[in-house]
């Protein structure tokens, strides 16, 4: 498979409770440790260790942990992507978050309730949290498009869920239920061939600013036979969001091979301007959508008036 592996989840067997810790004479709270919530630590190093989506899934876990019945609850929106392991742009909430079918369940400081249409819940890790179709579309509902896109785009690319099942859960959004367009819109948009959170960012910005829909994961090819894919293409373009995947230099390489990465990048750059136009934008450019506009407009690549990127044979309903 193209680009990074799926993440791995938090595991919560790196929990301790204060109480357990004590136990074997070790006193938390003059280092080493890291507090999560009440009654909840880490080791620092393992924390440190963790990426954000992780250090917010183990939130979900000492919150449930801390809970008078474990379990009891489903958490939803950022806590279940968290949980599954989704990414996000932008930074974490500090809370958790839970679903509610009705108006009795209280939130507190650290738990805030999203009130929505029940749900069949999926124990993973040892907590309830929201199937990923659903998971997704409630971030498109309440979220923006480039945070519910990235999201959905990883669960299709790592099989999480289809295509089919997002449909069915923005469909299953009841009418002038609040965000039910932006849920068929991310449904019908969510593309498994975008292979990180920045070519998903990218492809929504390209959507808001009514750039024409790019193909994704376009095959290279020249005299000398295939090199890879490109992140985007049009006719006669390429387009390439540059993360740092693209320059992997192994942990602890010396200078050489660092070099070795960074020339083997601009061979295959040459490669691909022999046969192309080439655009090549980094996460500033996305998120000052004007200079994505100029860049891919030096290259050929307009806004145009009416853009075509929804084949639903009606727009998304309202």
């Amino acid at each position: 498979m193209l680009g990074d592996p799926a993440p791995t989840p938090f595991d919560p067997l790196l929990l301790r409770s204060t109480r357990v810790l004590r136990a074997l004479g070790v006193d938390p709270g003059r280092g080493g440790w890291h507090h999560v919530r009440y009654n909840a630590w880490v080791e620092r190093s393992a924390w440190q260790a963790l990426t954000p989506e992780q250090q917010h899934a183990a939130l979900v876990h000492a919150t449930d942990l801390g809970c008078h019945e474990p379990g009891r609850h489903v958490y939803a929106l950022e806590s279940a992507a968290a949980v599954w392991g989704l990414p996000r742009i932008g930074p974490w909430p500090r809370h958790v978050t839970v679903l509610a079918t009705g108006p009795r369940t209280r939130g507190s400081r650290c738990i805030r309730v999203h009130v929505g249409a029940p749900a069949e819940p999926v124990t993973l890790a040892g907590v309830r949290v929201t199937g990923p179709a659903r998971t997704v579309i409630d971030l498109a509902r309440t979220c923006s498009l480039e945070y519910a896109l990235c999201a959905a785009d990883h669960a299709l690319r790592h099989g999480l869920c289809t295509a089919a099942e997002l449909d069915e859960a923005a469909v299953a959004v009841a009418p002038r239920v609040r965000g039910r367009p932006a849920a068929r819109l991310v449904a019908a948009l969510a593309d498994g061939d975008s292979m990180s959170a920045g070519e998903s960012f990218s492809r929504a910005r390209m959507f808001q600013l009514g750039l024409p829909r790019p193909q994704l994961q376009v095959p290279l090819e020249d005299d000398d036979g295939a090199f890879g894919h490109g992140d985007f293409g049009w006719d006669g373009v390429v387009g390439e969001f540059d993360g740092r995947r693209k320059y992997a230099v192994p942990e602890g390489a010396d200078p050489e091979a660092a070099e070795r990465v960074l020339w083997a990048e601009k061979l295959r750059e040459d490669r691909i301007r022999r046969r192309a136009r080439l655009a090549r934008w980094v996460w500033r450019d996305v998120e000052q959508e004007w200079r994505l506009v100029r860049i891919l407009g030096e290259q050929g690549v307009h806004p145009q008036p009416r853009p075509i990127w929804l084949d639903l044979g009606h727009p998304p309903a309202a």
